[in-house]
């Protein structure tokens, strides 16, 4: 079967050997930002551990927009009286969305985006399993998931509102609408792990000693980074010495959770007129992980306590989650520093208070 295109997609994407870090999209996670996806030979010697992060692979493959017709042929085989395509979104990410009767998402996977790391299939069973366990959770919900030919898609529910990076949240109501996204991913975690696990489509963080190497890592390479952008190093500790530090206050147990992953403003939705909450999308990037790593992608210290102040509201958290918490903000302050964002100084005071005694 050849597939009908309306007309030739965007070019396909040229990323190549290590791939782009966590933080060139703007997210620094300790441990993430040299997930192995592959193992290479170093010249040394042995593997090396942390060589490939998220490798697009088919990059050369063509990036099609289907027509209407072939769209709405797959649409209405879970909700046969869908009528009409109203757009299709053009956003550049691993998948691309075409909207139907306003109220249904088609998402296909983009051949040339494709990775190992994103997944429709696992978001599907993430989705399921939130349907099963908490269906209250204002997430989209799976209509359908199936394959045609070289297209795999998924239907489902459009999420009310719109994406709260192209929202504004007035200051009047920003600490209830991040409050009420930790009050969801406190509810996403607490879903069944088992089935998820057992599904073999959710990746798993490694071990403790390989994430304080790789926290240790984040540092100096983000050292790197803010002394080329001309900015004096923040601390009286030194790169190594805060290194050091943080390594040790990675815990000796794991705390596995299917996570989100990057639950932050392009994927928090929120009503554009009033900032309020609305819903979370976007599962298919998830994995196995500790739950710290969905708390912080909201980079300004201040709205990351406000996502965790509605995350504490189900009940409090161990001293090793709290360790663990501590790495993970001192990471993402120095990412504020040498991306220059526009909390910069509130990360470099917020960096300061939280190692000071360290």
């Amino acid at each position: 079967m050849t597939l009908p295109l309306a007309r030739p997609g965007g070019p396909p994407n040229r990323s190549t050997g290590r791939g782009p870090s966590i933080w060139d999209a703007g997210v620094a996670v300790p441990g993430r930002s040299r997930i192995v996806l592959a193992w290479e030979r170093s010249p040394q010697g042995g593997y090396r551990d942390s060589v490939i992060v998220r490798e697009y692979y088919q990059q050369d493959a063509l990036d099609p927009v289907l027509d209407a017709e072939f769209v709405l042929s797959l649409v209405q085989r879970h909700v046969p009286h869908a009528s009409q395509l109203t757009s299709v979104d053009e956003s550049g990410g691993e998948a691309r969305t075409y909207l139907v009767d306003e109220t249904i998402v088609l998402k296909v996977q983009r051949p040339h985006q494709l990775r190992s790391w994103t997944s429709l299939a696992k978001e599907v069973a993430f989705l399921r399993q939130i349907e099963e366990d908490d269906p209250a959770l204002p997430v989209p919900r799976v209509l359908g998931y199936g394959r045609e030919e070289s297209v795999e898609y998924t239907c489902m529910t459009r999420m009310a509102g719109d994406a709260a990076v192209r929202s504004t949240i007035p200051d009047a109501v920003r600490s209830e609408t991040l409050g009420a996204l930790g009050r969801v991913i406190r509810r996403v975690h607490a879903i069944s792990q088992a089935p998820l696990r057992a599904s073999g489509l959710f990746p798993e963080e490694y071990t403790p000693a390989d994430l304080r190497m790789s926290v240790a890592e984040d540092v100096h390479d983000l050292a790197e980074s803010i002394a080329k952008s001309g900015q004096a190093w923040p601390l009286s500790l030194r790169p190594e010495q805060l290194a050091h530090v943080l390594a040790e206050r990675v815990p000796e147990t794991e705390m596995p959770i299917a996570l989100h992953t990057n639950p932050g403003p392009t994927h928090t939705f929120v009503d554009p007129k009033s900032g309020r909450f609305v819903g979370l999308i976007d599962f298919g990037d998830a994995y196995i992980g500790h739950p710290v790593f969905d708390l912080w992608q909201w980079g300004d210290p201040s709205d990351r306590q406000a996502v965790l102040a509605g995350y504490l509201e189900s009940g409090p958290l161990d001293a090793e989650f709290w360790s663990m918490w501590d790495a993970a903000q001192v990471v993402s302050d120095l990412v504020a520093i040498s991306r220059r964002r526009p909390y910069l100084d509130r990360s470099a005071r917020h960096l300061k208070e939280l190692v000071a005694g360290w």
